[in-house]
């Protein structure tokens, strides 16, 4: 007689059945730095999710600039907005490609926990002023939060992720962002997990700081005829 199945282990069994061969699959996952028993009807990556929304560095996002700063009027986005965009964006993609949707929330939820207010102009006077420390990085300094600055356990610092999501964000690259792979191969992509939160990231910001700017009346309509993605939408 068969032991029976946990829920997280029925969930996960149908996942495998389900997922991409190019997805990552729990037992992917690469474990924690501090060795954790398995949740009975969560999986690894839905703690990872789970940690990273109740941690005070999520809460703080709501105050920090997306582009407009957030006291200026209550329907401008926040770095808190965006990154929710994200991940909704970010699992509509997953699901497409039949790929780990929640390693995607869960990078995605984590990937601007790092920034600083005032937006890349905050980034840039902290870049300035620890110059001689090495410089700022919000990548770098996310992977720092989840890591070190979070504290919620007493035996050890840091929220304890799974070494995937800590890759994915070790790895996250826009425009604006540069990978900070101290801890993984340089040499290698991040997962596609990782990946599509990359996308995403791109699609949200550039949908996002389009429709405030029009609001704000910083640019009309006008302005966008000559983009012909414009004219297509």
């Amino acid at each position: 007689m068969t032991a029976e199945l946990t829920p997280r282990e029925a969930y996960e069994a149908r996942q495998q059945d389900y997922l991409s061969g190019c997805a990552v699959g729990e037992h992917q996952s690469g474990g924690r730095r501090h060795g954790e028993a398995p949740h009975p009807y969560r999986t690894c990556f839905q703690r990872d999710r789970d940690r990273i929304m109740h941690c005070s560095a999520f809460r703080r996002l709501d105050f920090k600039t997306q582009v407009f700063v957030p006291h200026e009027c209550d329907h401008f986005r926040t770095r808190l907005t965006h990154t929710l965009e994200v991940a909704q964006i970010g699992r509509a993609i997953g699901r497409a490609l039949r790929l780990n949707e929640d390693l995607i929330e869960a990078t995605a939820l984590a990937h601007d926990l790092g920034h600083p207010p005032f937006g890349h102009c905050g980034e840039g006077v902290l870049d300035e002023l620890m110059a001689d420390e090495g410089g700022f990085e919000h990548n770098r300094q996310s992977l720092r939060v989840v890591d070190y600055l979070e504290h919620p356990y007493p035996a050890f610092r840091g929220l304890n992720l799974t070494a995937a999501v800590r890759e994915c964000l070790a790895r996250h690259q826009t425009r604006y962002d540069t990978p900070a792979c101290g801890d993984f191969d340089a040499s290698l992509q991040a997962p596609l997990e990782g990946q599509v939160v990359d996308l995403a990231d791109e699609i949200a910001y550039t949908a996002a700081d389009l429709e405030d700017a029009l609001a704000a009346e910083w640019i009309i309509t006008d302005d966008l005829a000559s983009l012909a993605l414009w004219r297509r939408a």
